[in-house]
C-alpha cells in the first residue's frame, strides 16, 4: 500500500461527481443456486449521520440479486438509557436517531422492541409507533385463519398502540443502546428539557457481546497495545523521565477512521494532579482533536466549581474538563451533560467556544434543514447570549462545572489564597454518581475468586 492510499479515508463522502468509488468485490456463495456469485462493498458515510456500508450480491448462474445497508458506526465508550415523557401530541414529533442495537420500550402497556431486530433508523415518536403498528397488522389475514384467538389479542393490542399514538394518556419511551449511538430530541433546545434525561452507562459483558465486543479480544488489544507503550517508551524508564518525553502511537481517525497517529504527554497542573494530554491530526481529512485523561484515577469525593464572571480576563482561567464533567450556566437556563464535549485542557474562554461549535456547526437537528422556524430562533439568540459571554460584553454570570469523579479542574489566579469569586465544593457521590462512573460493579476485595 501506497503512502497516499495509506492516507485515505476508510469512510468517504458519496458524492454526484464521484466516477472512482472505491468498490470492493468479493467471490461469494450464491444460497439460491450454490454456485458461486459476486458481492460488491462501498464503505461510505451519510453527511452529519453515521458511516454505513453498503452491500450488493448479483448471481450470473440464477439472476438471484439481494442488496443490504449495515451501519459502520463507532461503537462509543459508554451505552446510553434515555426517557422521554411524552404528555403532548408536540412530543410525538420529536426526532429519534434509533441504532440497531437499541432496545424501545413503553413501560406503561409492557411494549418492547428488542434490539436487531429492526434496522437503525432516523424517525420520530410518532413513526416508531407507526411502524410497530404496521409490523403487527401485516400477518393478521393469515393470524385470523390459522389461530383466531392469538389474531384477537393481537388486534386488542394493536389498538392499545392506535391509542398510544393518539396521545390520550401520557406515557414514557425508553431507549436502552449499548452501542451509544441513540438520539432523541430536546425540544427546549439549547436549554434543559425536563421531559428529556439521558444517562451513560458501563455496559455489561452480555451488552459488550451484543456490540460485537469480546472480552477476549480486548485482552489482546490491550496486551498489543501495552508492548507498543513498552517498546516506544524504552528501558529504564521513570516518571521524571516519562515527564519530559512525548509519546506517539498509531489509532484511527473519530471522523474519517482513516490511520493517523497520536501524541501524548504527562503534564503537572500546579495546584492541581497530573494529566494526561493526547492530541490527534489527521492527513486525510484535516480533522484534529485533543483530549485529557486523569492520571490519578477517580477521587473519594465529587467536586463542584462555580465561577462568577466579574472581568474578561476570566475567559483567560486555565480549565480542565475531564469526559466525566457536566457544564452548565444557570443565567441562560443551559446545561451540557457529562462525556458531550470529551476531556479538554484549554481556556474557560476555548471551552465556551467549543461548546458553541457543537450546538451550532455540528448539530444539523438543531441548526439543519430539518430545524423548525422557532428553534431555529432560540438558537440564535442564545448564541447572541453566549457569544456577548465569550467576548467580554456580558458579565455577572456564572460558569458551573459538576465532575463527580473529581477531576476537573478551572484555575485560581489567586492561589494559593482564596479566590473570592470560585467557589469549590466537595461532596459525596450518590448511588446514580457511582453507577455511572462504573464503580457499583468493582470488585476490590476476593476478586481473583472468580476468575
Amino acid at each position: 500500500m501506497s503512502a497516499e492510499e495509506h492516507k485515505k479515508p476508510v469512510f468517504r463522502e458519496l458524492q454526484a461527481d464521484d466516477n472512482d468509488p472505491e468498490i470492493t468485490e468479493i467471490s461469494s456463495l450464491c444460497f439460491n443456486c450454490g454456485k458461486d456469485g459476486m458481492t460488491k462493498l462501498l464503505l461510505t458515510k451519510i453527511p452529519f449521520y453515521k458511516e454505513i456500508i453498503l452491500m450488493s450480491f448479483e448471481c450470473d448462474h440464477c439472476g438471484c440479486k439481494n442488496n443490504e445497508v449495515q451501519s459502520g458506526e463507532k461503537i462509543q465508550e459508554k451505552g446510553v438509557l434515555i426517557r422521554v415523557s411524552v404528555t403532548s401530541p408536540i412530543d410525538l414529533n420529536r426526532q429519534v436517531i434509533k441504532s440497531d442495537y437499541a432496545t424501545v420500550k413503553i413501560p406503561e402497556i409492557e411494549f418492547e422492541v428488542p434490539p436487531q431486530s429492526k434496522r437503525g433508523e432516523i424517525t420520530n415518536i410518532e413513526g416508531i409507533l407507526s411502524r410497530c403498528i404496521a409490523g403487527l397488522e401485516q400477518d393478521q389475514p393469515v393470524r385470523k385463519a390459522l389461530d383466531p384467538e392469538s389474531a384477537e389479542k393481537i388486534e386488542a393490542f394493536i389498538q392499545v398502540l392506535i391509542d398510544t399514538k393518539k396521545c390520550e394518556k401520557p406515557f414514557t419511551l425508553i431507549i436502552d443502546d449499548p452501542s451509544g449511538n441513540s438520539f432523541v430530541e430536546n425540544l427546549n433546545a439549547p436549554h434543559v428539557d425536563p421531559a428529556l434525561t439521558i444517562t451513560h452507562f458501563e455496559r455489561n459483558k452480555e451488552q459488550n457481546h451484543l456490540v460485537g465486543i469480546y472480552e477476549e479480544e480486548l485482552k489482546e488489544i490491550k496486551e498489543e497495545e501495552e508492548g507498543e507503550t513498552d517498546a516506544a517508551l524504552g528501558d529504564n524508564v521513570t516518571p521524571d523521565t516519562l515527564a519530559d518525553e512525548v509519546l506517539h502511537f498509531g489509532t484511527n481517525c473519530p471522523s474519517c477512521n482513516a490511520p493517523c497517529e497520536t501524541n501524548m504527554k504527562l503534564t503537572n497542573i500546579p495546584f492541581f494532579k497530573e494529566v494526561i494530554i493526547m492530541a490527534t491530526n489527521c492527513e486525510a481529512c484535516g480533522h484534529r482533536t485533543n483530549e485529557v485523561k486523569s492520571g490519578s484515577g477517580i477521587n473519594e469525593k465529587g467536586v463542584k466549581i462555580t465561577l462568577r464572571i466579574t472581568d474578561p480576563i476570566d475567559l483567560s482561567r486555565d480549565v480542565l474538563k475531564s469526559e466525566t464533567c457536566s457544564l452548565s450556566i444557570p443565567e441562560l437556563d443551559f446545561e451540557v451533560g457529562a462525556g458531550t464535549l470529551g476531556g479538554k485542557f484549554t481556556t474557560l474562554e476555548g471551552l465556551l467556544v467549543a461548546m458553541k461549535d457543537q450546538l451550532t456547526g455540528q448539530n444539523p437537528l438543531m441548526c439543519g434543514d430539518s430545524a423548525t422556524l422557532a428553534l431555529k430562533e432560540r438558537m440564535q439568540e442564545f448564541n447572541e447570549k453566549l457569544e456577548n459571554i465569550i467576548s467580554g460584553k456580558t458579565f455577572g454570570c456564572r460558569i458551573v462545572l459538576d465532575d463527580p469523579a473529581g477531576n476537573s479542574y478551572l484555575q485560581n489566579v489567586y492561589a494559593p489564597e482564596a479566590d473570592p469569586e470560585m467557589e469549590i465544593v466537595y461532596y459525596q457521590r450518590t448511588f446514580e454518581h457511582n453507577e455511572e462512573l462504573g464503580l457499583n460493579d468493582m470488585k476490590l476485595e476476593d476478586y481473583e475468586e472468580n476468575e
